[in-house]
């Protein structure tokens, strides 16, 4: 019988022991497994490796040091594998549809197949966007002794003599569009922009969630920032895999011990702290709700209110997440949030350290990539909540980086993303319009699709600040600008913004968090009474499914 350091027995007691586990054993030996096998722990070792995206290509020697490691250590490993749906292939076209909804796939296929198989364990590799919430939604989920290991981010490229990534690239296509770049620039930039495998290089969706993993305690120290082509990497797998093995024997932490309001907030904090993608307030609820907890947009809001700016990443700012790993990772910033007076230090980490002790054996903050806490960037975070009367539920915009913070304008009303861009490419659109692309949020779209592609054509076309961008849907954390999504209550559920029409002034002011349509009450009830159709077209079996379940995305655009 296997037992932990506490007697608790273990959950893989129920496919070994017994003589009517015999056949299972059959099976266990035919995949290579001694009697000594057969009798340790079992770890499930998940990983997104996939061969669609960069990101993922990493993984698999990363996975196999972790499996080196459980078996050092004394656990039996068993690898399976989810799937990726890649937002770099998948976006500005339908088939961003999809990526949202691979998170909650990937958080159902760890229930099934861990649950299935009884594992003692879990350590689950991640490297594209919503891989890394969708792992972390399935530990939480399953509450088992686990570790998220995240596969590292891509070096930046060079180009013309400065470092340049993905972003620049989608905003060369919108300078080719104005003629400030000829097809042959375009190509050179192309082929320089993303030189190794691994996630966008800048502080966008896959390096945020990633230290957010390591602020939740879900992650081993220093893990977050380190490059995906770093041969410290296969260190660090082989690390968590022993480290897996320890929890296992010893009965804990398990992941929803880590995941408590005070981590939640630590979580939300760090993605403040550094002008993370505003992904993040889209995943921490849903990692929140898995552990029994209501953690809303309302609730990262506070937070963000409270915590200063102090890292000076891309896209708002400067570095990279190379230069953020050679200044001390995301353990400095845990630092200067600890100085800063903004982090729960008592919270419990994977590594059995406390988040506190993390953070005070830290290298201090340079000055320059992380800076000090009495030094911040600006007093408040890069990500902020507006409200008002075109957001009654909340609506997200990155300030880090923004040169002002107010803007007031037009509204030019598009229907779909693929308007939107259309209009976009022809510079059918002024200086001063709030460009407004509604039903595309989880139920609407469905799925809630990104916005890089047009963000980034109106920054290729120079226009940048000089116009704002509001939208039911998701922007990519590598999206800058006046650029607002995630407007709640989103525009199929009677939201405001289906009422919105072309010249309506819509009014946008940061410094307050605020976000207003600019039309009298009487008008607006006039407009309640008029039907409003949205013409999704046939939807597939899986988004229309999806349709059916997905919450709101202030709660965390949750499918149960």
């Amino acid at each position: 019988m296997k037992t932990d350091k506490t007697g608790k027995k273990m959950p893989s007691n129920i496919v070994t022991e017994g003589i009517d586990r015999a056949p299972h054993r059959a099976f266990m030996r035919a995949m290579g497994h001694d009697q000594k096998a057969i009798a340790q722990p079992f770890a499930g070792v998940v990983s997104t490796g996939a061969s669609v995206t960069p990101c993922s290509m990493s993984l698999a020697p990363q996975v196999a040091a972790a499996v080196k490691g459980l078996a050092s250590a004394g656990v039996t490993p068993f690898e399976f594998s989810t799937i990726t749906v890649a937002d770099s292939m998948s976006m500005n076209h339908e088939g961003m549809k999809f990526s949202l909804v691979s998170r909650e796939i990937i958080a159902d296929s760890v229930e099934a197949v861990t649950s299935a198989h009884a594992y003692d364990g879990l350590i689950g590799f991640a490297a594209c966007d919503k891989t890394l919430p969708g792992i972390m939604m399935g530990m939480v989920r399953l509450d088992l002794p686990s570790i998220f290991v995240y596969g590292g981010a891509a070096l930046p490229g060079r180009w013309k003599g400065k470092d340049i990534g993905i972003v620049d690239v989608y905003e060369g296509v919108g300078s080719v569009y104005t003629g400030d770049m000829t097809e042959e620039e375009l190509l050179s930039l192309e082929k320089a922009a993303v030189p190794t495998v691994g996630s966008c290089a800048g502080q966008f969706t896959a390096n945020t969630m990633a230290m957010a993993a390591e602020a939740l305690g879900l992650a081993l120290p220093n893990s977050a920032m380190m490059p995906a082509v770093s041969s410290a990497r296969l260190a660090f797998g082989m690390q968590a895999g022993r480290r897996l093995a320890e929890i296992i024997k010893t009965g804990g932490p398990t992941a929803r011990e880590l995941i408590t309001r005070e981590s939640l907030e630590n979580a939300a904090a760090a993605v403040a702290a550094t002008g993370g993608s505003t992904n993040a307030a889209l995943h921490l609820p849903a990692i929140a709700y898995e552990a029994g907890i209501s953690f809303t947009l309302d609730d990262i809001s506070k937070v963000f209110d409270r915590t200063p700016l102090l890292a000076d990443l891309k896209p708002g700012g400067r570095y990279w997440a190379r230069d953020l790993h050679e200044v001390g990772g995301v353990p400095t910033v845990l630092r200067a949030l600890l100085e800063a007076g903004a982090l729960h230090e008592n919270c419990p980490t994977v590594d059995g350290r406390t988040i506190g002790e993390i953070a005070r054996s830290a290298k201090a903050p340079d000055g320059e990539v992380v800076r000090f806490a009495d030094k911040p960037i600006a007093p408040t975070g890069g990500v902020i909540v507006l409200k008002g009367s075109l957001a009654p539920e909340g609506a997200l915009l990155k300030v880090a980086g923004l040169k002002k913070l107010t803007h007031e304008g037009p509204a030019r009303v598009f229907d779909s993303e693929e308007a939107a861009v259309e209009a976009v490419r022809a510079r059918r659109y002024q200086e001063g319009d709030v460009l407004i692309i509604r039903n595309e949020g989880p139920k609407g779209g469905p799925g809630m699709r990104e916005m890089l592609g047009v963000t980034a054509l109106i920054y290729g076309q120079g226009m940048g600040e000089k116009v704002a961008l509001i939208t039911d849907g998701r922007f990519s954390g590598a999206t800058r600008g006046m650029c607002i999504g995630h407007v709640g209550p989103e525009a199929v559920l009677a939201g405001p913004l289906g009422l919105v029409k072309d010249g309506d002034v819509i009014r946008i002011d940061a410094g307050q968090r605020t976000l207003d349509l600019i039309v009298s009450e009487a008008e607006m009830n006039a407009r309640e009474k008029q039907e409003r159709k949205v013409d999704r077209g046939k939807l597939s079996p899986t988004l229309s499914k999806y349709a059916r379940l997905v919450g709101p995305a202030y709660l965390g655009a949750l499918t149960h």
